[in-house]
Protein backbone atom coordinates (compact mmCIF):
# COMPACT_ATOMS: atom_id res chain seq x y z
CA UNK A 1 0.00 0.00 0.00
CA UNK A 2 2.84 2.38 0.89
CA UNK A 3 4.61 1.61 -2.37
CA UNK A 4 1.38 2.28 -4.31
CA UNK A 5 0.97 5.67 -2.64
CA UNK A 6 4.61 6.55 -3.42
CA UNK A 7 4.17 5.42 -7.03
CA UNK A 8 1.00 7.49 -7.47
CA UNK A 9 2.68 10.51 -5.91
CA UNK A 10 5.61 10.27 -8.32
CA UNK A 11 3.26 9.72 -11.25
CA UNK A 12 1.12 12.79 -10.55
CA UNK A 13 3.94 15.00 -9.32
CA UNK A 14 6.46 14.46 -12.12
CA UNK A 15 4.09 13.95 -15.05
CA UNK A 16 2.37 17.18 -16.18
CA UNK A 17 -0.48 15.43 -17.95
CA UNK A 18 -1.40 13.24 -15.00
CA UNK A 19 -0.88 16.14 -12.58
CA UNK A 20 -3.31 18.31 -14.56
CA UNK A 21 -5.86 15.49 -14.68
CA UNK A 22 -5.55 14.92 -10.95
CA UNK A 23 -5.97 18.62 -10.16
CA UNK A 24 -9.04 18.80 -12.38
CA UNK A 25 -10.68 15.88 -10.56
CA UNK A 26 -9.64 17.25 -7.16
CA UNK A 27 -11.12 20.67 -7.96
CA UNK A 28 -14.37 19.06 -9.11
CA UNK A 29 -14.69 17.04 -5.91
CA UNK A 30 -13.78 20.02 -3.74
CA UNK A 31 -16.30 22.19 -5.54
CA UNK A 32 -19.12 19.68 -5.09
CA UNK A 33 -18.33 19.30 -1.39
CA UNK A 34 -18.29 23.08 -0.97
CA UNK A 35 -21.68 23.42 -2.69
CA UNK A 36 -23.24 20.81 -0.40
CA UNK A 37 -21.69 22.44 2.65
CA UNK A 38 -22.99 25.87 1.62
CA UNK A 39 -26.48 24.46 1.01
CA UNK A 40 -26.53 22.89 4.48
CA UNK A 41 -25.19 26.08 6.06
CA UNK A 42 -27.78 28.20 4.21
CA UNK A 43 -30.58 25.95 5.47
CA UNK A 44 -29.55 26.39 9.10
CA UNK A 45 -29.20 30.16 8.71
CA UNK A 46 -32.69 30.66 7.22
CA UNK A 47 -34.16 31.48 10.64
CA UNK A 48 -31.62 34.22 11.22
CA UNK A 49 -32.15 35.55 7.68
CA UNK A 50 -35.94 35.71 8.18
CA UNK A 51 -35.53 37.54 11.48
CA UNK A 52 -33.21 40.07 9.84
CA UNK A 53 -35.71 40.63 6.99
CA UNK A 54 -38.56 41.13 9.48
CA UNK A 55 -36.50 43.69 11.39
CA UNK A 56 -35.61 45.46 8.14
CA UNK A 57 -39.30 45.62 7.14
CA UNK A 58 -40.16 47.11 10.53
CA UNK A 59 -37.50 49.80 10.15
CA UNK A 60 -38.58 50.65 6.58
CA UNK A 61 -42.27 50.92 7.51
CA UNK A 62 -41.41 53.32 10.31
CA UNK A 63 -39.81 55.61 7.73
CA UNK A 64 -42.79 55.74 5.34
CA UNK A 65 -43.78 59.33 4.56
CA UNK A 66 -47.52 58.54 4.42
CA UNK A 67 -47.49 57.58 8.10
CA UNK A 68 -46.95 61.21 9.05
CA UNK A 69 -49.56 63.98 8.86
CA UNK A 70 -48.92 67.70 8.45
CA UNK A 71 -50.11 69.67 11.51
CA UNK A 72 -52.49 72.60 11.29
CA UNK A 73 -50.17 75.63 11.11
CA UNK A 74 -52.97 78.18 11.58
CA UNK A 75 -52.72 77.79 15.36
CA UNK A 76 -49.82 77.65 17.76
CA UNK A 77 -49.10 74.24 19.21
CA UNK A 78 -48.36 74.55 22.90
CA UNK A 79 -47.43 70.95 23.66
CA UNK A 80 -47.57 67.70 21.81
CA UNK A 81 -45.83 64.46 22.71
CA UNK A 82 -46.23 62.81 19.31
CA UNK A 83 -43.12 62.11 17.29
CA UNK A 84 -42.45 64.70 14.60
CA UNK A 85 -40.11 64.35 11.63
CA UNK A 86 -37.74 67.02 10.30
CA UNK A 87 -40.47 68.53 8.11
CA UNK A 88 -42.84 69.10 11.03
CA UNK A 89 -45.15 66.21 10.21
CA UNK A 90 -46.81 64.35 13.08
CA UNK A 91 -46.24 60.61 13.12
CA UNK A 92 -49.53 58.73 13.04
CA UNK A 93 -48.49 55.08 12.79
CA UNK A 94 -45.68 53.15 14.47
CA UNK A 95 -44.68 49.61 13.47
CA UNK A 96 -43.29 46.72 15.54
CA UNK A 97 -42.21 43.39 14.08
CA UNK A 98 -43.18 40.13 15.80
CA UNK A 99 -42.69 36.40 15.31
CA UNK A 100 -45.70 34.10 14.98
CA UNK A 101 -45.50 31.24 17.50
CA UNK A 102 -48.95 29.70 17.02
CA UNK A 103 -51.58 29.90 14.29
CA UNK A 104 -54.85 28.18 13.36
CA UNK A 105 -56.68 28.15 10.02
CA UNK A 106 -59.11 25.20 10.20
CA UNK A 107 -61.53 26.49 12.86
CA UNK A 108 -64.58 28.72 12.53
CA UNK A 109 -62.83 31.32 14.70
CA UNK A 110 -59.09 31.35 14.04
CA UNK A 111 -56.36 33.07 16.04
CA UNK A 112 -52.60 33.41 16.05
CA UNK A 113 -50.17 34.07 18.88
CA UNK A 114 -47.23 36.43 18.45
CA UNK A 115 -44.13 36.74 20.61
CA UNK A 116 -44.55 40.37 21.58
CA UNK A 117 -46.70 41.70 24.39
CA UNK A 118 -47.26 44.55 26.79
CA UNK A 119 -43.57 44.83 27.67
CA UNK A 120 -42.87 45.47 23.99
CA UNK A 121 -45.64 48.05 23.55
CA UNK A 122 -48.39 45.80 22.14
CA UNK A 123 -51.95 46.70 23.13
CA UNK A 124 -55.44 45.46 22.42
CA UNK A 125 -57.10 46.67 19.17
CA UNK A 126 -53.83 47.22 17.30
CA UNK A 127 -53.83 46.14 13.67
CA UNK A 128 -51.55 43.36 12.42
CA UNK A 129 -50.19 43.06 8.88
CA UNK A 130 -47.93 40.57 7.14
CA UNK A 131 -45.61 40.71 4.14
CA UNK A 132 -48.62 40.49 1.80
CA UNK A 133 -51.25 42.54 3.58
CA UNK A 134 -53.75 42.57 6.47
CA UNK A 135 -53.56 39.70 8.98
CA UNK A 136 -55.96 40.71 11.76
CA UNK A 137 -56.37 42.57 15.06
CA UNK A 138 -54.82 42.15 18.52
CA UNK A 139 -57.55 41.05 20.96
CA UNK A 140 -55.57 39.99 24.04
CA UNK A 141 -52.13 40.67 25.50
CA UNK A 142 -49.87 39.33 28.24
CA UNK A 143 -46.43 40.41 29.37
CA UNK A 144 -44.57 39.02 26.35
CA UNK A 145 -47.26 37.57 24.07
CA UNK A 146 -50.37 38.71 22.23
CA UNK A 147 -53.30 36.91 20.59
CA UNK A 148 -54.47 38.09 17.18
CA UNK A 149 -57.94 37.51 15.73
CA UNK A 150 -57.13 36.89 12.08
CA UNK A 151 -59.32 37.67 9.09
CA UNK A 152 -60.18 33.93 9.13
CA UNK A 153 -62.56 34.47 12.04
CA UNK A 154 -66.36 34.64 11.85
CA UNK A 155 -66.33 37.66 14.17
CA UNK A 156 -63.84 39.64 12.09
CA UNK A 157 -65.07 42.73 10.23
CA UNK A 158 -62.86 45.08 8.21
CA UNK A 159 -63.73 48.27 6.37
CA UNK A 160 -62.17 48.03 2.91
CA UNK A 161 -62.43 49.75 -0.44
CA UNK A 162 -61.98 49.13 -4.12
CA UNK A 163 -58.57 50.62 -4.83
CA UNK A 164 -59.33 51.92 -8.33
CA UNK A 165 -62.43 53.94 -7.37
CA UNK A 166 -62.53 54.29 -3.56
CA UNK A 167 -66.00 52.79 -2.93
CA UNK A 168 -66.12 51.10 0.47
CA UNK A 169 -67.56 47.85 1.76
CA UNK A 170 -67.08 45.28 4.52
CA UNK A 171 -64.73 42.29 4.37
CA UNK A 172 -65.47 39.22 6.51
CA UNK A 173 -65.00 35.45 6.49
CA UNK A 174 -67.90 33.09 5.83
CA UNK A 175 -66.16 30.17 7.55
CA UNK A 176 -65.87 28.02 4.43
CA UNK A 177 -62.38 28.02 2.89
CA UNK A 178 -59.25 29.66 4.37
CA UNK A 179 -58.34 30.62 0.82
CA UNK A 180 -61.22 33.08 0.37
CA UNK A 181 -62.84 36.06 2.10
CA UNK A 182 -66.15 37.78 1.35
CA UNK A 183 -66.79 41.46 0.65
CA UNK A 184 -70.28 42.94 0.88
CA UNK A 185 -72.05 46.33 0.81
CA UNK A 186 -70.05 47.52 -2.19
CA UNK A 187 -72.49 49.42 -4.45
CA UNK A 188 -73.05 48.15 -7.99
CA UNK A 189 -72.71 51.65 -9.38
CA UNK A 190 -69.05 50.87 -10.09
CA UNK A 191 -67.76 48.19 -12.49
CA UNK A 192 -65.98 45.23 -10.89
CA UNK A 193 -63.51 43.00 -12.69
CA UNK A 194 -61.71 39.84 -11.69
CA UNK A 195 -58.32 40.75 -10.23
CA UNK A 196 -59.37 44.17 -8.89
CA UNK A 197 -57.48 45.14 -5.74
CA UNK A 198 -59.17 45.53 -2.35
CA UNK A 199 -57.35 47.64 0.28
CA UNK A 200 -58.08 49.07 3.73
CA UNK A 201 -60.30 52.14 3.67
CA UNK A 202 -59.99 55.39 5.59
CA UNK A 203 -62.62 54.06 8.01
CA UNK A 204 -60.21 51.34 9.18
CA UNK A 205 -57.75 53.99 10.35
CA UNK A 206 -58.15 53.04 14.03
CA UNK A 207 -56.06 49.98 13.27
CA UNK A 208 -54.60 50.26 9.76
CA UNK A 209 -53.29 52.95 7.46
CA UNK A 210 -55.42 53.45 4.38
CA UNK A 211 -54.31 51.45 1.35
CA UNK A 212 -52.96 48.26 2.96
CA UNK A 213 -53.63 45.22 0.76
CA UNK A 214 -56.57 43.04 1.77
CA UNK A 215 -56.95 40.88 -1.32
CA UNK A 216 -58.06 40.61 -4.94
CA UNK A 217 -61.48 39.97 -6.46
CA UNK A 218 -62.08 36.41 -7.66
CA UNK A 219 -65.79 36.50 -8.55
CA UNK A 220 -69.23 37.85 -7.69
CA UNK A 221 -71.28 35.41 -5.65
CA UNK A 222 -74.31 37.41 -4.43
CA UNK A 223 -77.86 38.05 -5.58
CA UNK A 224 -77.76 39.52 -9.09
CA UNK A 225 -80.87 41.59 -8.35
CA UNK A 226 -79.34 43.26 -5.31
CA UNK A 227 -77.98 46.79 -5.44
CA UNK A 228 -74.76 45.68 -3.76
CA UNK A 229 -71.99 43.32 -4.70
CA UNK A 230 -71.12 40.20 -2.73
CA UNK A 231 -67.60 39.34 -3.81
CA UNK A 232 -65.32 36.40 -3.23
CA UNK A 233 -61.87 37.75 -2.33
CA UNK A 234 -58.51 35.99 -2.37
CA UNK A 235 -56.67 37.28 0.73
CA UNK A 236 -53.32 38.97 0.22
CA UNK A 237 -51.93 37.12 3.25
CA UNK A 238 -51.07 33.44 2.96
CA UNK A 239 -52.32 32.26 6.35
CA UNK A 240 -50.78 28.83 5.82
CA UNK A 241 -47.21 30.13 6.01
CA UNK A 242 -47.12 33.33 8.08
CA UNK A 243 -43.91 33.44 10.15
CA UNK A 244 -43.43 37.14 10.88
CA UNK A 245 -45.95 39.97 11.17
CA UNK A 246 -45.93 43.67 11.92
CA UNK A 247 -48.12 45.25 14.62
CA UNK A 248 -49.46 48.72 13.78
CA UNK A 249 -49.97 51.32 16.50
CA UNK A 250 -52.11 54.37 15.71
CA UNK A 251 -50.54 57.07 17.88
CA UNK A 252 -53.54 59.38 17.39
CA UNK A 253 -56.26 56.78 18.07
CA UNK A 254 -56.94 57.76 21.70
CA UNK A 255 -57.53 61.40 20.78
CA UNK A 256 -59.91 60.42 17.98
CA UNK A 257 -61.83 57.96 20.17
CA UNK A 258 -62.10 60.50 22.99
CA UNK A 259 -63.79 63.17 20.87
CA UNK A 260 -66.08 60.62 19.14
CA UNK A 261 -67.19 59.05 22.44
CA UNK A 262 -67.81 62.48 23.94
CA UNK A 263 -70.16 63.26 21.04
CA UNK A 264 -72.07 59.98 21.53
CA UNK A 265 -72.49 60.67 25.26
CA UNK A 266 -73.99 64.11 24.53
CA UNK A 267 -76.62 62.78 22.15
Amino acid sequence: MVLQIIALYMLFHYNQFHEAAFMRVANEVTGRVSIRYNNVESYFTLKKTNEELAKENEDLRNRLRQDYEMPDTSHTVIKDTLSIDTLGNFRKYLYRGAKVVNNSISLQNNYMTIHRGENQGIQKDMGVIGPGGVVGTVISTSTNFAVVMTLLNRQSRLSAMLKKTGETGTVFWSGDSPQFLTMSQLPKTVPIEKGDTIVTSQYASYRFPQGIMVGTVVEETGDKASGFYTLRIKPATNFYSVEYVTVVENLQKDEQKKIEEALKNNQ
